[in-house]
């Protein structure tokens, strides 16, 4: 086969598949519907439509125009690619937005840098920000409400904090960490087994284990956190 004819062969097949219909729905508000007819009784009309299905009583129906049957798989292919191509950009968009450079109010109390944050997408806690802490560390008591078994296990990591004291920790894994619309999955964080343990950072430390997965800046002068996804 030359060139010159498959390009006429890809031109007819082109021009076929658009020109392919499906059954028309003739609404009586003066709407119209485009689908395939599954079924049809005394009383409703059942359509299947890129989206799924409609229903409609008969009295809503003002006529139908059928397609012809060979139409139907040239049609149902041209809406796969249609749906296909629409998760595709819908997908660029949520990288685009995730990508983009995030300004995160932050709280000053004391020496400290305090940032509102929601674990696992149903706790919300308080955390001290802290770069110089290699791990994200969460509270027994902010463990519990994430569901995670800390009560009479072993620790497996023993944590220095900024006092010089050691504390004993169990390693687990945060499924996700969202700072206002900023969001890093599956971080690894420390849970404090001693309760007794006072701390002064409120729920947690937001370490670098959650840091590592942005270009970050601290503004201070502007009380901001800057949060870009790598």
């Amino acid at each position: 086969m030359n060139a010159r004819l498959a390009l006429i062969i890809i031109a007819q097949f082109l021009l076929y598949v658009s020109a392919c219909r499906a059954d028309t729905v003739y609404l009586k508000n003066g709407r119209s519907l485009e689908g395939f007819v599954k079924s049809q009784d005394e009383n409703s009309l059942e359509i299947e439509v890129k989206g799924g299905t409609v229903k409609f009583n008969n009295s809503q129906i003002k006529g139908i125009d059928k397609s012809a049957p060979e139409e139907e798989n040239a049609i149902r292919e041209r809406w796969e690619k249609e749906n296909t191509e629409a998760r595709a950009r819908m997908l660029r968009q949520q990288i685009e937005e995730q990508s983009r450079p995030r300004g995160v109010e932050l709280a000053v109390s004391g020496h400290n840098i305090v940032v509102d944050v929601l674990l696992n997408k149903k706790v919300e806690a308080r955390f001290v920000l802290d770069t110089g802490a290699s791990y994200t560390i969460i509270t027994k008591d902010i463990a519990k409400k994430l569901g995670f078994k800390v009560d009479g296990v072993k620790s497996d990591m023993s944590l220095q904090v900024a006092d010089g004291r050691k504390i004993e920790a169990k390693h687990v894994v945060l499924e996700s960490v969202r700072v206002e619309k900023s969001e890093a999955k599956n971080v690894d964080a420390s849970v404090m087994l001693d309760d007794k343990i006072k701390m002064d950072f409120g729920d947690g430390l937001l370490g670098m284990s959650f840091l590592k997965q942005f270009n970050f800046k601290i503004d201070l002068k502007n009380k901001k956190l800057i949060l870009e996804k790598l």
